[in-house]
């Protein structure tokens, strides 16, 4: 099943911050590194995150677990631009026919998966160390979203790990009518092809009646919503996003005083 609950300890001294507080800080530090494809700002930013992630009170171990879907996205990036930068600038490393690797490449790739990294780690961060309920109620107290929006995106939050229940649903429903794969490798694709694109339809349908549900107990009634649980917004969570942005700029600061800042519309 996949884990969406909170998994950091509820005494940290930054999980148990505003959910707003944690999600504008998360922004701020992501955003500002998409200006630079240089690998010094975001080696900075993942060693910023990484450094203060006992503060959220989670371990080095569950990140790696929430986070692993980056690495294969890492991956996925150092093989495209091998296999098809357009610019090979740079000393040859490796030329091993079609394939020909330069410094160019690989310092634009590792730019890029820093980049990549720096940029979702704060995203993971925060929604492992987050209730969605209370983020929920943090958004209609304290950034005044509609609660149409708000509470119908905890429902599907909700839903996700639902996913991986009816995925293994419908491969037992399928390998108990004999549609096997066995080890050939197309075959397998085509298995997987046509089970993502049921999973699909059947969550464009469960959410369509859990829309109608809402709707007709009243979630879209337009009269002002009282709320239970209270979300306060206290200077120690403005200072979080202060600190965020401070810590940004401080590692968009250091890239350009080395001399590696590379804008990213260059």
């Amino acid at each position: 099943m996949i884990d969406v609950e909170p998994l950091a300890r509820a005494d940290a001294p930054l999980a148990r911050r505003n959910p707003v507080a944690k999600l504008a800080a998360s922004l701020v530090f992501s955003f500002a590194l998409v200006a630079t494809i240089d690998p010094v700002a975001p080696a900075i930013a993942i060693a910023v995150e990484l450094a203060v992630l006992p503060l959220f009170g989670l371990r080095y171990a569950t990140l790696a677990r929430r986070a692993w879907p980056l690495l294969l996205g890492a991956v996925g990036i150092v093989v495209a631009l091998v296999l098809f930068a357009a610019e090979r600038e740079g000393r040859t490393l490796v030329e091993a026919g079609p394939v020909v690797v330069t410094s160019g490449v690989l310092l634009t790739a590792t730019g890029l998966v820093l980049r990549m990294l720096a940029v979702a780690l704060p995203g993971v961060i925060v929604f492992a160390t987050t209730d969605a309920t209370d983020l929920a109620d943090a958004l209609i107290q304290n950034a005044k979203a509609s609660p149409r929006f708000a509470i119908g995106a905890l429902a599907a939050f909700r839903l996700v790990p639902l996913l991986a229940q009816d995925w293994q649903t419908i491969s037992m429903a399928r390998r108990a009518r004999g549609l096997d794969a066995g080890r050939n490798p197309l075959a397998r694709l085509r298995l997987f092809v046509s089970t993502a694109f049921t999973l699909l339809v059947g969550a464009i349908r469960q959410g369509t009646r859990l829309a109608v549900a809402m709707d007709a107990r009243g979630f879209d009634a337009g009269t002002p919503r009282t709320v239970a649980r209270r979300q306060s917004f206290t200077r120690a969570d403005g200072a979080l996003v202060l600190g965020a942005a401070l810590l940004a700029g401080g590692a968009l600061t250091v890239s350009v005083l080395l001399g590696t800042f590379r804008p990213l519309w260059s």
